[in-house]
């Protein structure tokens, strides 16, 4: 279970990151409020995944989904590059994650 809402808050990450971006500074209330929830929903996710799976590998995990999620809506959504280098690079971040879930 611990993984499962792991994962989940790893995806709310990539939610607050881009409500965040577009909140405009905060000057913009549906995006500020969506970015307020899904913080705090992902930190409460990581928080109850944290009493079963060692720090470093949640916290690593937990940003990786984050950053890979934010990373692929940017380009498929977003219109950021999607250079090959950039691809093998979130390739990369994704073993790691996977590797730390493995030899957890």
């Amino acid at each position: 279970m611990a993984w499962i809402v792991l994962v989940i808050s790893g995806l709310l990450e990539t939610a607050w990151a881009i409500a965040l971006d577009r909140s405009a500074g905060f000057s913009r209330l549906v995006p500020t409020l969506v970015f307020a929830v899904t913080a705090a929903l992902s930190m409460v996710g990581l928080a109850y995944a944290l009493r079963e799976i060692p720090v470093g590998t949640g916290y690593a995990v937990w940003v990786g989904i984050g950053a890979v999620g934010t990373a692929l809506v940017g380009m498929v959504a977003l219109n950021e590059s999607t250079s090959l280098p950039r691809i093998i690079c979130l390739l990369l971040v994704i073993a790691g994650v996977m590797g730390l879930k493995i030899y957890h």
